[in-house]
């Protein structure tokens, strides 16, 4: 049986019956604040300021327990989300932690709340930090430095004309690595010193575009900072000659990565967002950087000791890092479309030195039958590589990029050692040789295999998993290049197989690709 009888009043506290007023909290000794101002201070303030009954406000504040007023159905039960008629919603607590007092004082130009705003409500490892970044953003605006914001991430993107003129000084320096296998059978320590060159000029490439594809802010500053590390990798395309006896590839690198640096800094003095990626980049380049400037005060003979460690460490960065980078995603056409045209440039190294190859003056027919062959290859690999990247398929996977630029290091280098074994192959044929070297073939035809391997992984790393297909055509074009290799043979006869190999590898694949697409 359903009684209908009010609901008893709920008993107040002693200070509350006599006042009306809830007790003021107690005050927080100093040590519990942070930055000047107390933890609960928000909350102290919301409970004195809370209105009651009497005095018949009606505002946004959570009134006391005792104050409340609830409505009850017939059966005395209150229903499950339902609000007292003086029970207002309360309002959210703020999202940012309290702001210095004198955060206007410290930093010019912004308030309290957009200084809070920027640090992300979370003061980036304490008040001494913000004091510091914004002695950076001062230092910043006097230069008249100050990051204008990157491009839209949104909005399609390609290559600046400034990025372009920038590749064509790695174009000299990808030819002085090539010059340092020399000619003929090269031995380990030469294919050591090449692949380390190799990743060297790479990654100081790869530094920068990965820059570009996230904050290029296309302005003077901007471009003068480039045309400085474009300068600096002038110095490596002259150093990597006489390495490591010269002092021009160190210089040169230390204004490459100096320039990347400054470009990460004047990004964190305007937007604190970044502060994870630039940290990431700051420590791991950083700590290359003086590596690098630290070798220059050695012997020479420790040099190259210290250059291997600093680029382990460079290399080992983004890895490491990846927890932070990967919330700080690439632009999707922009960096496949930037390691494309890196792609190109070994390209073209490669047909620079079939050309240096043949004689200007007066080629036999057996130098020119040689060197049309050896262009079939690298015409194979155009046409894979760019149906792989027109196609979109690196973009599903994409995220920070990093897995997929690690994969492009080895494929860099196949695609060198390639262009200098069909050099070496074509100086072979011109001089009437009836067999090609073995170092020469082994170099030559493992780079082949290897570039294959390396677009298996690509694959893999677009579509998370390797078709059987794929498999097998892979080990279809592998076996007769590994026998050709294996087996004493003339340059001509190693030229026609392995071109013959390629067109067909890439007449098989690119179907294969083009179906994967239209089944995605």
């Amino acid at each position: 049986m359903r009684h209908d009888t009010p609901p008893r009043p709920a008993r107040a506290p002693p200070d509350v019956v006599s006042t009306g007023r809830r007790p003021a909290p107690r005050a927080r000794p100093a040590e519990t604040r942070r930055g000047g101002v107390a933890r609960h201070a928000g909350r102290a303030d919301r409970n004195v300021n809370a209105a009651t009954p009497q005095q018949g406000a009606n505002v946004n504040v959570k009134a006391p327990r005792h104050e409340r007023e609830t409505t009850r159905p017939a059966n005395g039960n209150v229903r499950s989300g339902e609000r007292g008629v003086n029970e207002a919603r309360r309002p959210r607590a703020a999202l940012t932690r309290p702001v210095p007092a004198n955060a206007e004082r410290r930093v010019r130009g912004r308030t309290a709340a957009g200084y809070a705003m920027i640090t992300n409500g979370n003061w980036c490892g304490g008040e001494e930090r913000g004091v510091w970044v914004t002695r950076l953003s001062r230092i910043a605006d006097r230069l008249r430095l100050r990051y204008p914001g990157g491009p839209d991430a949104e909005q399609e993107r390609h290559a600046t004309w400034l990025e372009l003129f920038f590749d064509l000084v790695f174009v000299l320096a990808l030819s002085g690595v090539t010059a340092r296998l020399g000619t003929g059978s090269p031995d380990a320590a030469r294919i050591g010193v090449a692949i380390g060159l190799f990743v060297l000029v790479q990654w100081a490439w790869i530094g920068q575009a990965f820059y570009d594809t996230r904050f290029d802010p296309d302005d003077v500053p901007h471009r003068l900072l480039v045309l400085i590390a474009g300068a600096g990798a002038g110095a490596i395309a002259l150093g990597v000659r006489d390495v490591p006896v010269g002092v021009l590839l160190p210089i040169g690198y230390l204004v490459v990565r100096g320039a990347l640096l400054l470009m990460y800094l004047r990004v964190l003095t305007a937007d604190r967002s970044n502060a994870d990626l630039v940290a990431v980049y700051g420590a791991g380049f950083g700590t290359g950087w003086l590596l690098w400037l630290t070798s220059l005060f050695l012997p020479i003979e420790i040099r190259p000791v210290l250059w291997i460690i600093a680029l382990g460490v460079e290399l080992a960065t983004p890895w490491l890092g990846r927890r932070w980078l990967s919330r700080y995603p690439v632009h999707v056409s922009h960096l496949p479309e930037r390691l494309g045209q890196f792609t190109i440039i070994l390209l073209g190294s490669t047909l620079t030195n079939l050309r240096d190859a043949v004689p200007t003056a007066h080629p036999p027919i057996r130098t020119l039958v040689a060197a049309s062959l050896g262009i079939l290859p690298p015409i194979g690999i155009w046409w894979i590589y760019t149906t792989f990247v027109a196609s979109g398929l690196p973009v599903r996977r994409l995220g920070n990029g990093q897995a997929y630029a690690y994969l492009h290091t080895p494929a860099g280098v196949a695609v060198l050692f390639i262009g200098w074994g069909l050099g070496e192959a074509a100086r072979e044929v011109d001089g009437g040789a009836h067999t090609m070297p073995l170092g020469v073939r082994l170099v030559y035809g493992g780079s082949l295999i290897g570039w294959m391997a390396c677009g298996l992984g690509l694959n893999w790393f677009a579509l998370g998993r390797l078709h059987r297909y794929r498999l097998a055509i892979g080990a279809l074009g592998a076996t007769p290049i590994a026998v050709v290799i294996g087996v004493p043979s003339a340059p001509t006869l190693v030229l026609a197989v392995t071109s013959a190999v390629f067109v067909g590898y890439a007449a098989l694949v690119n179907p294969q690709l083009v179906r994967v697409r239209e089944q995605l």
